[in-house]
């Protein structure tokens, strides 16, 4: 795994949002954004994250972030996630792991003992000239909004 940190210039990624929309980071160039890694779309921390994002979008828009949520869920199922929660950004279905690998947040992790492959929660701050600002590693998913302002 080889994550992207401080400093690094952000891939040229693109993908497909819920609604079956093609997303690039062309369409950003010259804005801050918040690019949000998440394990699973509707699981408990998961959704506390997302839901705080959501519940601050206006403090965070203020501060001149746009936000895009990024996971390996089909489109399907993170359209279902958007819709039930409403959400007012884009997250971007990565099946293929393309994003999710550029950025470096695939890896080896372990729970209750377990070791597994999978997404490791991992949030980029990326100022307007595709550089990255700030890497939130610890996530707090039920405060995530406030470690992003607090940046």
């Amino acid at each position: 795994m080889n994550m992207l940190e401080k400093g690094d210039k952000i891939p040229d990624f693109q993908g497909i949002d819920q609604n079956g929309n093609p997303i690039n980071y062309a369409d950003f160039k010259g804005k801050k954004l918040v690019v949000f890694f998440y394990p699973k779309a509707s699981t408990p921390g998961c959704t506390a994250e997302a839901c705080n994002l959501n519940d601050n979008i206006e403090a965070l828009s203020a501060r001149g972030y746009q936000i895009i949520g990024v996971s390996a869920d089909s489109v399907k199922r993170q359209k279902n996630f958007s819709d039930k929660y409403g959400f007012k950004y884009p997250l971007i279905a990565d099946e293929d792991k393309k994003i999710i690998n550029d950025f470096g947040v695939w890896g080896p992790k372990k729970t209750f003992g377990k070791e597994y492959e999978g997404i490791h929660r991992t949030t980029f701050l990326i100022d307007e000239d595709g550089v990255v600002e700030e890497v939130i590693k610890k996530v707090k998913t039920k405060d995530h909004a406030n470690q992003i302002l607090e940046k």
